[in-house]
């Protein structure tokens, strides 16, 4: 199974890993990072976080090659503090998240998430679960698709885009992204469609509300923090602009001293910042790997690391 880790070396390297450290895999995927992490930490532990069981029952495999100190949980990292308490687990020395879907999800059409082959409209990272892609096609009012193709695809023409959608839907269920895409390229126009590739939004914005991503992020991250050890690290490898802004604005406030106490000589240890941030402007792939794996020409990798 081919899978690239986007920004693998970057990321090992920036979460200073000890042989006797405790790190966590919040999005294991097909373990590309984790075998990284567990070759480096062979007196240390590993926990890993995925709902995809396909990719938990590959990496399981692949990690055992490695060594037997893991475990992974059938979990969303949402509930990552809670789970670890269950370890009996307090603290831990870094933390990896890498927020984009994985090549064989993308490339497996069945899962519904490549606008570049036809597939069931799904999108579901956790198949367990029965909310879906189509779902939200033919289910959600006009206002709420709106909303949703505005707040997190961006795109511009999203009411031309909905009216279509609902069009369709009064004469039958739309059920592949074949479909989802001729509405798409229905409602812009050829012109448009070819030189602005709205589907990339609308695609997008169905997966993140699919999975509920923002919310998730926006919520685990602040636990992350309060879970590391002084001088643990968390890198966290984004693939668009919304995630990327959620990231920057949690790590800036949990960086710098409270508004309250600012202008004080002396800063209570209550009210200093529990972070530093490590590299002001993100970290982005090299040339090298953009032209070996052109998904990594987005991504963008911060750090922080935990100073009290």
């Amino acid at each position: 199974m081919k899978h690239y880790s986007v920004l693998a070396s970057e990321a090992i390297d920036n979460l200073n890993l000890k042989e006797d450290g405790i790190y966590v895999d919040a999005t294991l995927g097909y373990a590309g990072h984790s075998k990284c992490i567990l070759k480096n930490i062979n007196a240390g532990f590993l926990f890993a976080f995925d709902v995809d069981e396909e990719a938990i029952s590959y990496s399981e495999k692949e990690l055992k090659t490695i060594g037997n100190n893991f475990k992974i949980f059938h979990s969303n990292f949402l509930d990552m503090k809670a789970c670890l308490q269950q370890e009996n687990v307090e603290k831990v020395d870094g933390i990896l998240f890498d927020l984009g879907v994985s090549s064989p999800q993308i490339d497996e059409k069945e899962r519904g998430f490549s606008f570049m082959q036809d597939g069931p409209l799904d999108m579901r990272m956790d198949r367990t679960q029965s909310f879906s892609a189509k779902t939200i096609v033919n289910e959600y009012d006009s206002k709420d698709l709106l909303s949703m193709f505005y707040s997190y695809g961006e795109e511009p023409k999203s009411k031309k885009i909905v009216e279509e959608i609902l069009k369709v839907r009064k004469t039958k269920e739309i059920t592949t992204t074949k479909e989802l895409i001729t509405i798409i390229e229905n409602a812009v126009g050829a012109k448009y469609f070819y030189e602005k590739h709205p589907e990339r939004q609308i695609f997008q914005a169905i997966r993140i509300e699919v999975n509920n991503e923002l919310h998730v992020l926006e919520s685990v991250l602040p636990d992350a923090i309060s879970l590391l050890k002084k001088g643990g690290r968390i890198v966290v490898i984004t693939f668009h602009s919304l995630e990327d802004r959620i990231v920057k604005r949690i790590f800036k406030n949990f960086s710098e001293v409270n508004e309250m106490v600012k202008g004080l000589p002396e800063i209570p240890v209550e009210y200093q910042p529990s972070i530093k941030i490590i590299n002001k402007k993100p970290i982005v792939a090299s040339k090298k790997e953009i032209e070996e794996n052109t998904r990594s020409k987005s991504a963008k990798l911060r750090v922080i690391e935990k100073v009290i």
